[in-house]
């Protein structure tokens, strides 16, 4: 099924009503939701002429005998079925809108989370996203789509009002007695649940979160035996949405019954007149049961009025959450150039604080030529990733300049950019689809064959035939039914496939066995050749790829050679590779002359274990 564009936006003007904002949704589907109430309005027309049928039929055949007790029989069964056929068409119309404007406010939703950069979703916890996602959008949507239905239904009232004028002005003032009491206390109502109601919709949203972080953290939950301690942490949690409904229905608990009651004030008190007027002969006893009948056919109205009361503060809580995301504005904005990229990269002076208020990169420059492979080299929270984020802009530098082919990236458009720019994470993430769709994931169309290369590339078509349906395989939520070096070589055959000009491997082998990698690499060598890649590294068999290495310290490039020099002319650089050696290895391999006994530094022995490195 192809995507459909949401007919409507809400309205950017922060300085209006919310509903006056959301009311473009609404709106854009106005001729079923106008259907609809037109619908509902002609069911009321009808229900209101069977209790006046009802007098005339208690007047005319049984009290008067002038006129036949089945013709009023068959007319007001007449009268019932046709309400009853068109009320189901209202209703049908109206949840048909219903679920439009559903779709257009989720649609919306998602549109606006998925133009944010990265630096929202540091901020942001996940299950707060969900919950205004889901049940803040169903809140606003129920309003805009029943709010009417429940507005129209309440003009029973006016209709019952007018047709009891007609028949006896005294009873009729009578009857509707109560109404100007019922606005009043509507009116408190609302100031009452409308607090209550945020607080459930922002409770509802932390419980949702705790969720969400167990189950995506289950593994972590489970290591560390703290099922017990997320059992509490989730009761608290539930504990404190479960106070917040509790004085909610302790609030409606006091409104609706009087809202919903108070018309029966009317009912007492046109038995007592009507019943004397009948008395006196001023009234009739079929005017009596009509009115009677009015006054019952109020009740649901008044319900409804409650609800509504409930619906419009719900609502307005939720749709404050949901403009609080929709209007948090994106501080990365789409550049206008779309060109092939040759692959020059250049930092020039670049210092970035990720939104936490962490340095990550301060003062860097290098420089890597097309068809360049650079291997990046550091010890942990040196910067090495942050450089291949900037290059593909997840967050915008905070001074100095990114420069792809001579132009400051933010000069690009962001997809053009990023199809160009192939980043493999060391913890990459799968979808729960089938492995086949999770390769051609950037490439949707890519034929089976192509799928297939790649992943012979990344090393992965041997286990992939391995699995129950092969290709066909569905990976599970986040790829877990797989092992992590699995889910690198995946993602791997997922960057390879879609063929970027620029490729940044983020230590995407970390997790795969040292003999795999071998043959992973022998195949990357010929992929590699003409295109642009940035190689984060920690094992020399990875830095064996590179043409040359930089060097990172403290977010800055301090070396920048190739990795035989590098050994000879910076004791940090052997430092830092054995730190990552295997204790085996390390044992195994003696001390450069002239290396520092304190920091290991096994220059010829490094020199040793990349033999045949071609820089």
């Amino acid at each position: 099924m192809n995507y459909r564009e949401p007919k409507a936006n809400i309205d950017p003007d922060t300085s209006k009503s919310w509903l006056r904002r959301a009311l473009p949704v609404a709106l854009a589907h106005r001729w079923l939701l106008l259907t609809s109430l037109a619908l509902s309005l002609a069911g009321l027309l009808i229900q209101v002429q069977i209790p006046n049928l009802v007098r005339l039929g208690i007047d005319d055949a049984l009290v008067a005998r002038a006129a036949s007790l089945q013709k009023y029989f068959w007319l007001i069964a007449l009268f019932a079925v046709g309400q009853g056929i068109v009320n189901y068409l209202a209703r049908r119309y109206l949840l048909k809108t219903a679920y439009a404007v559903e779709y257009d406010l989720r649609n919306i939703m998602y549109q606006h989370l998925v133009r944010m950069p990265f630096g929202f979703y540091d901020r942001v916890q996940s299950g707060e996203l969900m919950s205004r996602s889901s049940s803040d959008i169903r809140a606003v949507q129920m309003y805009l789509t029943f709010g009417p239905s429940i507005l129209v239904q309440c003009t029973i009232a006016v209709f019952a009002f007018a047709l009891m004028l007609s028949v006896n002005v005294p009873l009729a003032l009578v009857a509707m007695a109560a109404l100007p009491v019922v606005g009043v206390l509507g009116i408190y109502a609302r100031r009452s649940i409308f607090p209550v109601s945020w607080l459930i919709q922002s409770r509802l949203a932390q419980v949702a979160t705790v969720v969400d972080e167990n189950t995506n953290g289950v593994r972590i939950v489970k290591a560390f035996a703290a099922e017990q301690q997320q059992l509490e942490t989730l009761a608290r949690e539930a504990d404190k949405v479960r106070w917040a409904y509790r004085r909610e229905a302790s609030i409606r608990s006091w409104w609706s019954p009087t809202l919903e009651n108070l018309p029966r004030i009317g009912l007492g008190l046109v038995l007592l007149l009507g019943g004397w007027m009948a008395i006196q002969g001023k009234a009739s006893i079929g005017t009596i049961v009509a009115f009677n009948a009015y006054v019952l056919m109020l009740q649901p109205p008044f319900r409804m009025l409650g609800m509504l009361i409930m619906l419009s503060q719900r609502a307005a809580a939720s749709a404050r959450r949901i403009y609080e995301v929709l209007d948090t504005h994106s501080d990365i904005a789409d550049g206008t150039v779309s060109a092939r990229l040759r692959g020059q990269i250049s930092f020039e002076n670049v210092s970035f604080n990720y939104p936490l208020g962490t340095s990550a990169i301060s003062g860097m420059s290098f420089t890597v030529k097309p068809g360049e492979t650079i291997a990046i080299v550091g010890r942990t929270g040196s910067g090495k990733s942050t450089i291949g984020r900037l290059l593909a802009r997840y967050y915008d530098v905070t001074s100095g300049r990114v420069l792809i082919d001579g132009r400051d990236v933010r000069s690009f458009a962001l997809a053009g950019l990023r199809d160009q720019v192939g980043i493999v994470p060391d913890e990459p993430f799968l979808f729960s689809v089938s492995i086949r769709d999770n390769i051609a994931y950037g490439r949707p169309d890519a034929s089976m064959e192509e799928v297939i290369k790649a992943a012979k590339a990344a090393g992965a078509h041997d286990f992939i035939q391995e699995l129950s349906h092969g290709y066909s395989t569905k990976v599970g939520e986040r790829g877990y039914t797989l092992s992590g070096g699995q889910r690198q070589r995946i993602a791997i055959a997922r960057a390879l496939l879609v063929n970027p000009p620029i490729l940044v491997l983020d230590d995407a082998t970390s997790a795969i066995d040292v003999s795999v990698e071998q043959r992973i690499h022998s195949s990357l060598k010929s992929l590699l050749d003409g295109r642009t890649t940035l190689i984060v590294a920690h094992r020399l068999s990875t830095i064996a790829l590179a043409h040359r290495v930089l060097l990172v310290s403290e977010g800055r490039v301090i070396a920048d050679g190739t990795h035989a020099s590098l050994l000879e002319t910076s004791p940090e650089y052997g430092s830092v590779l054995a730190s990552s050696l295997q204790d085996d290895e390390v044992a195994s391999v003696p001390l450069a002359r002239g290396s520092d006994p304190q920091t290991g530094v096994l220059a010829s022995g490094l020199r040793g274990a990349e033999r045949g490195n071609t820089a």
